[in-house]
């Protein structure tokens, strides 16, 4: 049962301050109740351009839908529900939205010739999570014509043994004032949802034809339908399907000739019944604003559209309050034509956090294929993939994560969630830990976490079916351990946030606030983290001995498993040029290197939770690893760091591909700041012939015969991922006294200049985010509407400033 909400952030933290470590665990206990509380609504549905649901398996779901009805030729494809790309849009997303209270999101659809604002917000309270309203208002953009017809459509499903029934008397002519829905569950308890008429102002089509008389349009029009759960996500198909129906009906009635206006055609039937889906259809003239208010039975007082009025001028004031104090942009982009920018990338971050539960297709045949331990392997992992009945559907799982895109990648995926998290835990620690424990409860005995997470058809529909299956035995980039590495870092200054004015700051920090509570939560996890890490030592083994390499440890070597002859999508990285053809006895720098940043995670979190065994065993594993990253992939006459693999003669050589295979051990901060082999990696990143470019770090070097050939997906491009690992492995190198000290300043200040001012220059022109920006124009490319690591400029733009005071005065 979730616990009973009030912000009473002062009387918290004055009880926390007398509390035994018994009594933190009871203030933990409240806190974690409050927290999921104000957790527990949210637009939650990101891949839809708004719908809000709970974190609850099969319960209450809502959506959005809307289109410009002014002709029949294009109706059908002017309905928006799912973010898609290239619908004609110029921008839209959240501009400011906290997953705690709530925001505003607009929406520019040029397309339909008009901007829609939804206005979400939240009211904690009660024993079911409180009430949550939202306000969606139409704006007709400048190009409009002076009568712009809009139909919006907003519809409301039960999944699962809940009930939802509209409680309005049926009106052949439809409903007129507030449409008025009563449901109730276990988790959620009763409850009503409210669709408000909206303002006096609002105007809807005239009477323009006799139909009109049995449907004015000036009235809610509403239909309820009884749908089976694993139909209720394709509601526009189900949508298009029941306006069928009476399309064909008007037609049959009027006749091609004497049809009604499309705004009138294109419409649903009046019938009100039992079901446990229900669409509440609106046609307006210009622009137009209503509410939809969701009331919960053991809250307060139920939710009305003066709360929503106050709630989201509280909601922006606050955003605004604790970005300026949690993550306010450094010189020089602490200038107000930024602001509107970082509000933007993070609230975009957040505002994609979505919460996910179904099925999975996974692939447990454990094949001896897939040790992948012969030459010609990934031809035999080809053919054993097609095999039948190998593949099969597990769960139902659910997952709390953020998204890399709404658009194209709405699902989460396990190297990206890491680098979302960097800047999400600087805003909301308890935030940050409770995804990161969503993704680590998805574990198997074995210890293994699909890399990407296809839950339920409505996910799957995303995906092309080639991509669906996961497999035991791939692994993906630890970025989660990232994190670990964060909240050790934050708990020497747990202190810090104490005095905020933001009332949900002893939410927000709980665990910050009091270091004990973050130990409970390190201890609760550490055997899922070990067996996480001893998994992967298991599985991405690299092979050593059987070639006679010589290194400092036999035993500290890795390989992707997963391969083929054009991409390693496993390491995340896919296209990278790597050693040709695939052989079993290749080893991966950016593997090792990721097996050294989480080896000294686990040897930190050890410590700090007093394992101290385990902590000297990982230790020792890590002293072997960044030996070995020297022993098995320096190479001397490169000077850079290479894939290995085994050549004709059975002999280990180099394979040297420059870019950002070659400087992993340093963006993993594995290289001491007197190696000897950071003067060659500065050299690498600095040229403009290799690594450099004015928009950020390529992914390969220009001068490497791969430079954007084939799909050129890592073959050139920048990301922002792989950049940010590199600005701040900069800015540590500046802050070490030192040959390399003064130099990295210089290419930290550049780097994080040239990485934001083109980011926001391509947001301002082409009022999206993106997957990636090319490497000679800057331009945003590929996936647009990306706002998952590419948010992690608004993480750079928060970084110190270390211009000279020369350098600022040639600026200003």
């Amino acid at each position: 049962m979730i616990q009973l909400w009030r912000v009473q952030a002062l009387s918290v933290l004055l009880y926390w301050l007398q509390c035994t470590h018994g009594q933190d665990q009871a203030i933990l206990s409240e806190t974690t109740g409050r927290s999921n509380e104000t957790l527990l609504w949210g637009p939650y549905r990101p891949n839809l351009y708004f719908g809000v649901r709970p974190r609850i398996p099969k319960s209450l779901t809502t959506g959005l839908l809307w289109a410009k009805v002014d002709s029949f030729q294009d109706v059908q494809n002017n309905f928006r529900h799912t973010c898609e790309q290239h619908e004609g849009m110029v921008g839209y997303g959240w501009d400011e939205y906290d997953v705690r209270t709530g925001g505003r999101q607009t929406i520019h659809d040029a397309g339909n010739m008009i901007d829609i604002t939804t206005e979400f917000v939240k009211i904690p309270g009660g024993q079911h999570g409180g009430n949550w309203g939202v306000r969606i208002r139409g704006t007709p953009r400048d190009n409009a014509p002076e009568h712009l017809v809009t139909s919006m459509i907003f519809y409301a499903a039960m999944e699962g043994f809940g009930n939802l029934q509209v409680s309005n008397e049926e009106d052949e002519l439809g409903i007129e004032g507030t449409v008025r829905m009563e449901g109730s569950s276990t988790e959620l308890g009763g409850f009503t949802l409210e669709v408000t008429e909206g303002p006096e102002w609002n105007v809807h089509p005239p009477p323009r034809h006799k139909s009109y008389a049995s449907k004015p349009l000036d009235r809610s029009i509403v239909s309820s339908l009884q749908v089976e759960d694993k139909n209720i996500w394709q509601a526009k198909a189900l949508l298009f399907q029941h306006m069928k129906t009476e399309i064909d009906e008007m037609i049959s009635l009027y006749g091609q000739e004497n049809a009604p206006p499309p705004w009138q055609i294109f419409t649903m039937a009046n019938n009100i019944r039992e079901g446990n889906m229900h669409f509440v259809q609106k046609v307006f003239d210009g622009a137009f604003e209503f509410d939809v208010m969701f009331s919960s039975g053991s809250a307060p007082e139920p939710m009305d559209s003066n709360f929503i009025s106050k709630a989201i001028k509280t909601a922006t004031r606050a955003f605004s309050d604790r970005f300026s104090k949690v993550l306010a942009p450094t010189a020089p982009f602490n200038k107000p034509k930024y602001r509107a920018f970082a509000h933007s990338m993070l609230s975009n971050l957040l505002g994609g956090i979505g919460y996910f539960h179904g099925d999975a297709l996974v692939d447990r045949s454990y094949a001896p294929e897939y040790e992948e331990e012969n030459e010609g392997f990934w031809e035999e992992t080809a053919e054993a993939r097609q095999r039948q009945g190998a593949v099969k559907l597990e769960g139902p799982a659910e997952l709390y994560t953020s998204i890399p895109s709404r658009p194209f990648f709405p699902r989460g995926f396990l190297w990206d969630e890491g680098f979302h998290l960097v800047p999400v835990a600087d805003w909301d620690m308890d935030l940050t830990l409770d995804i990161v424990r969503s993704w680590f409860n998805l574990m198997d005995e074995d210890g293994w976490i699909g890399r990407e997470q296809i839950l339920g058809p409505e996910a799957r529909s995303k995906v092309p079916p080639e991509f669906q299956v996961q497999y035991p035995h791939y692994a993906n980039p630890p970025t989660l351990f990232l994190i670990f590495e964060a909240l050790v870092d934050k708990l020497g200054n747990a202190g810090s946030s104490k005095d905020s004015a933001d009332p949900l700051e002893a939410i927000r920090s709980a665990h910050l606030q009091n270091p004990e509570n973050a130990k409970d939560y390190l201890r609760d996890l550490y055997p899922l983290l070990k067996r996480h890490y001893f998994w992967f030592r298991k599985t991405q083994w690299g092979d050593i001995k059987s070639y006679d390499r010589e290194a400092f440890s036999t035993r500290e070597a890795y390989r992707w498993r997963g391969r083929s002859t054009a991409h390693v999508l496993t390491s995340g990285l896919d296209d990278y040029p790597r050693p040709q053809p695939p052989h079993p006895g290749e080893l991966h720098t950016d593997l090792i290197s990721w097996m050294g940043m989480m080896t000294r995670s686990m040897r930190r979190i050890a410590d700090t939770i007093g394992e101290t065994d385990d902590a000297k065993e990982f230790q020792g594993y890590e002293t072997a690893i960044i030996r070995n990253i020297d022993d098995l992939h320096w190479n001397t006459k490169e000077q850079t760091y290479c894939d290995a693999t085994i050549d004709d003669y059975e002999e280990s050589v180099h394979v040297c591909h420059k870019g950002y295979i070659s400087i992993f051990p340093f963006l993993t901060g594995l290289l001491p700041a007197d190696s000897p082999r950071l003067g060659a990696i500065l050299d690498l990143i600095s040229d403009p012939e290799e690594l450099w470019s004015p928009y950020g770090i390529r992914s390969l070097s220009k001068r490497n015969p791969n430079y954007h050939t084939g799909e050129d997906y890592w073959r050139s491009p920048v990301w922002m991922n792989i950049n940010y690992l590199a600005v701040k492995s900069l800015f540590d190198l500046s802050q070490s006294p030192g040959s390399h000290q003064k130099r990295a300043t210089k290419l930290y200040t550049t780097l994080r200049t040239n990485l934001v001012e083109n980011v926001f220059k391509e947001w301002e022109r082409t009022k999206f985010a993106w997957e990636q920006y090319h490497p000679e124009t800057g331009q945003g490319q590929r996936t647009q509407h990306f706002t998952g690591w590419t948010s992690l400029v608004v993480k750079i733009m928060a970084m110190p400033d270390l211009r000279s005071g020369e350098t600022m005065k040639e600026e200003l």
